[in-house]
């Protein structure tokens, strides 16, 4: 049965328990496409230290959980496990929501792992941008579908790209971004991760 985003947490329906985040930190096929694909490394929550002074406008708990190569942090919001948002801290001063649950944040990198570079790109842009993703790593499907596996999800009923790109933006420009201003180590709030633009 179809749920709604409105009451599954979005694409992917209702958080599992916490049974993801060991999994992107214990498993080599999982690892090898998390860190060396999609740019996202779990492999040492412990040592993840999100930037003194960078918090929320709400004052909810923004909690580290993994890092970019660059050192962007994805953190958690609030207290619970993995049913939590998501929200990405980029090292440049920006920051904002990217899922609902890291499942919902799982199943982004699996489908569009390039999701950084999507914002205000147009259509056949991202197909470009997809295109250019494979030519690098024709061997990406391949890697996706076992990291997946790995993850205990079936590749085959993945969302499409056009699926969590869109969920993406409506995070990204939506209530929830609104709700998940994040504020830097001078008191300022950080710019939106993706800026104003949409297409």
């Amino acid at each position: 049965m179809n749920r709604s985003t409105a009451t599954s947490g979005g694409i992917g329906g209702p958080a599992r328990s916490d049974v993801l985040l060991p999994r992107l930190a214990g498993d080599e096929e999982v690892i090898a496409f998390f860190t060396r694909v999609a740019d996202l490394d779990a492999t040492s929550p412990a040592d993840h230290e999100l930037e003194e002074g960078i918090r929320l406008a709400s004052g909810a708990r923004l909690e580290q959980f993994a890092r970019a190569g660059s050192g962007d942090a994805f953190c958690f919001v609030g207290e619970g496990g993995e049913e939590r948002p998501v929200v990405y801290v980029s090292l440049d001063g920006e920051a904002g929501p990217i899922a609902v649950g890291l499942l919902e944040l799982v199943r982004l990198c699996l489908v569009a792992p390039w999701w950084r570079d999507a914002p205000g790109r147009t259509a056949e842009q991202l197909r470009t941008l997809a295109d250019e993703y494979r030519e690098d790593l024709p061997d990406l499907d391949d890697r996706r579908d076992r990291a997946a596996r790995a993850l205990g999800l079936d590749p085959a009923v993945l969302p499409s790209e056009a699926e969590v790109l869109a969920r993406l933006a409506e995070l990204s420009w939506g209530p929830v971004a609104s709700a998940y201003l994040v504020i830097g180590f001078e008191g300022d709030p950080l710019e939106p991760l993706f800026g104003a633009d949409r297409t």
